[in-house]
């Protein structure tokens, strides 16, 4: 009885101890999850440092991480650019029939009926680029029967100006004050600027004259825009505002590199797409007119091109779209005898391909005058040469009147 009671109690110590080492283990592999799951939240709340963030691109370019600054380049600039003010006389009617060709037979140029003198004014900017008064600003800040101009400088002195020359072209005018000692602003060379590059646009928007905006170079070269006949504009989203017009785009150097000339918008103020009429082409306008008072560029005589369509390239047998579809010509030029006809698409002038009408047209236009230019043009899908003379832009203009 005895010996079965001992049996029995140290059968229950067994029983006892494994249940106690199977509990400790299941305890055990308790306490690891639990451990596994509070691990992180503890990680995360004592992450290792992260290394130090790198500045933005364009601080680090342009002063190995501190912001750019433009005081003393501003400072300086601002002196060479000035406000336009241009009155002009607009020819307008009172009546609605001045347009009818009935009416106009009948009562001509009658004061009751006919046209009246109105007076519109025009303001822009403009830059000083030498020291003996000679501003650059837009042909269109002058605009056409200009009966008064008046410039006012940064100093505050407003003087009478008189226009040099215009070139309606590539939207550039030159105009003259008789002052001696002003600021000027040094031109740059408008073929070194770089994608990216910080510009400064100088003027007058909305009247608010000696405004400063800050910017990059979106793109250089730019055709197709549809402000000038003659397109090879920098394209900025430095602000640039109505009254912008004529005044200053600046390199971080302080030189001009290129005069503000136009914006896309949907509004009508910024929006971040502008345009500048680079300085390499407009000192050559300016240069032009300061010796001559016009621009003297090549032709090749009267002739309109349009740029080819989808649908025209099908129908006058062309491959593609690329060239300048000649939509019309006359008769007694040296165009329509050398075998030209509307209908032809130019699509090569002296060995260069032609994309468009515009790049034909500044080939044509910096082509030398007196030379011979070859003109390769598709008729009906075949290719032709026509060998044309290069004449004065100035005498094509006057075969038109």
């Amino acid at each position: 009885m005895l010996r079965r009671l001992l049996i029995t109690v140290v059968l229950l110590g067994a029983a006892y101890a494994a249940g106690v080492l199977v509990t400790g283990r299941l305890r055990e592999l308790d306490d690891s999850r639990a451990g596994a799951v509070e691990v992180a939240p503890i990680q995360r709340s004592r992450p290792a440092a992260p290394p130090a963030a790198a500045p933005p691109a364009s601080e680090t370019s342009v002063s190995g991480g501190a912001s750019p600054d433009f005081t003393r380049i501003a400072g300086q600039a601002v002196k060479g650019v000035a406000n336009i003010s241009s009155l002009q006389v607009v020819r307008t009617s009172n009546s609605p029939l001045a347009s009818d060709p009935f009416f106009r037979y009948f009562f001509g140029d009658d004061p009751i009926f006919g046209p009246r003198d109105r007076r519109s004014l025009s303001l822009g900017s403009g830059v000083v680029i030498s020291s003996d008064g000679y501003v650059v600003t837009n042909n269109h800040v002058v605009g056409e029967n200009v009966s008064e101009i008046t410039i006012a400088l940064a100093d505050k002195r407003e003087i009478r100006g008189k226009v040099i020359g215009m070139d309606p072209a590539t939207d550039i005018a030159l105009l003259k004050v008789d002052v001696q000692g002003l600021p000027v602003l040094a031109w740059g060379d408008s073929s070194q600027l770089k994608v990216g590059e910080w510009v400064l646009a100088i003027g007058s928007p909305f009247q608010l004259s000696q405004t400063v905006t800050a910017g990059i170079v979106s793109a250089t070269g730019r055709t197709n825009v549809g402000i000038a006949d003659y397109e090879d504009f920098i394209q900025t989203d430095a602000a640039i505002n109505p009254g912008n017009s004529g005044g200053a785009l600046v390199n971080r150097r302080g030189e001009l590199v290129g005069i503000n000339t136009g914006i896309v918008s949907q509004s009508g103020g910024y929006q971040g797409i502008g345009f500048a009429v680079p300085s390499h082409l407009a000192r050559r306008v300016i240069d032009d007119l300061m010796k001559y008072g016009e621009v003297r560029r090549g032709s090749i005589g009267p002739l309109r091109v349009e740029r080819l369509t989808d649908q025209w390239a099908e129908e006058v047998g062309a491959p593609n779209t690329n060239g300048a579809l000649i939509s019309r010509m006359w008769r007694d030029t040296a165009l329509f005898e050398a075998g030209l006809r509307p209908g032809d698409v130019i699509v090569g002038f002296n060995g260069q391909k032609i994309d468009d009408p515009s790049q034909f047209f500044r080939l044509v236009a910096d082509a030398r005058i007196g030379s011979t230019a070859t003109v390769r043009v598709l008729r009906n899908g075949r290719a032709m040469d026509v060998k044309l003379p290069v004449v004065s832009s100035s005498t094509t203009a006057r075969q038109r009147r």
